[in-house]
């Protein structure tokens, strides 16, 4: 069974939503839960925000977040995360934000890093992943989706055990 199967069965059986909005995933994560037949039941609505703008306007990053810790951040992440849920009122909100490179990176925010964000139960993780960046831009965007996937999975499971 793949992570999104398995996801898409945990949310089937809890009877719980799901909204995305993705910046460096390109809509890739979003593509990921669709592809599960059943998905209607449990996703809510899908964001690709790309744009700083995006993020301002759809789902209320703040321009002081923006402007001082870029969109690759941990704040930026969270902030998404806050935002989505709020718009959506969805379950579970799941936000990417990174650098998938093969451009574009720095040394503090080098291409393959990401925070995946996930608001559940009033609680909003971030997580940072550095992937190589010796990988290509397809592969990036493919493992960032996943390591989405696998926060999900992990946070509601453990969640469940608890």
């Amino acid at each position: 069974m793949t992570l999104e199967e398995e996801l898409g069965k945990y949310l089937i059986d809890n009877k719980l939503t799901i909204a995305t909005a993705e910046s460096c995933t390109g809509g890739l994560l979003s593509s990921k839960l669709t592809d599960v037949s059943g998905s209607s039941e449990y996703i809510k609505l899908n964001f690709v925000t790309y744009a700083n703008e995006a993020k301002h306007n759809i789902l209320g990053v703040s321009w002081d977040i923006l402007n001082t810790f870029g969109a690759v951040s941990e704040e930026c992440a969270y902030a998404m995360a806050e935002g989505l849920q709020k718009l959506t009122n969805c379950d579970i909100a799941l936000c990417t934000t990174g650098i998938a490179g093969p451009t574009g990176g720095s040394k503090e925010k080098p291409v393959g890093l990401v925070y995946i964000s996930m608001k559940y139960n009033n609680i909003t993780t971030v997580k940072e992943v550095k992937l190589s960046p010796n990988i290509s831009r397809k592969e990036m965007k493919e493992q960032f989706a996943n390591q989405a996937l696998k926060l999900a999975l992990s946070t509601l499971l453990n969640n469940k055990l608890c």
